[in-house]
């Protein structure tokens, strides 16, 4: 069976995508307008609000992008041969790392500002991620499953965890208060946020 063509429409929209990865990272975030973007894709800037209304449109499309490859479809799985403290490290750790990485920094920040006057929007926005399963709330269940940790509210423990690993290694700078983590620091902090969840909830 032959792979579908995708349609032209789909291929713009890809385009445009493409464009503005390319532009935020060279230019930032800021430094970037829709006719940037249009120009780069090589469409018309009618086209481009045709499928984003926004640039932060654009840019929650790009964090929902980054946050799926980065937290939802991470190739780590439970296994019951290894060490939940480990297992748990590793998770948090692939986590920090996108919650450092500069790009990503700086999309999120534009989605703030732009969320601060719209809270509606943000709880919308917010109550798409909470629905979504990710690699480490599947690794919850597995280990529950497998009586290595005990019975939870997985939505609460996952919160908590990212509380653990977001308070110094994603608000502050999200907020330009503190510079990115480097790899040492992050692996730091997966650690001792792993050990330290582990040591309440672990059988």
């Amino acid at each position: 069976m032959q792979p579908v063509k995708p349609t032209r429409s789909q291929l713009k929209r890809q385009a445009i995508v493409d464009a503005a990865k390319a532009l935020f990272t060279e230019l930032g975030v800021q430094g970037t307008s829709m006719d940037n973007i249009a120009a780069t894709a090589q469409v018309s800037k009618r086209t481009v609000y045709n499928h984003f209304d926004t640039k932060e449109a654009l840019v929650m499309h790009l964090i929902n992008e980054m946050w799926h490859q980065s937290v939802a479809n991470v190739p780590l799985t439970y296994d019951s041969e290894q060490t939940l403290q480990s297992q748990l490290q590793q998770l948090l750790a692939h986590e920090l790392a996108i919650f450092n990485d500069q790009a990503y920094l700086d999309l999120v920040r534009v989605a703030f500002g732009h969320f601060f006057y719209h809270p509606e929007l943000l709880r919308t926005e917010m109550e798409k991620y909470a629905v979504q399963e990710t690699a480490l709330i599947r690794w919850l269940e597995a280990a529950i499953a497998d009586k290595r940790l005990k019975p939870m509210d997985i939505q609460m423990a996952h919160e908590q965890l990212h509380g653990l690993i977001k308070g110094c290694g994603f608000w502050p700078q999200m907020m330009k208060a503190a510079d990115p983590l480097p790899k040492q620091k992050q692996l730091q902090v997966a650690e001792q946020s792993a050990a330290m969840f582990l040591s309440h909830y672990q059988s």
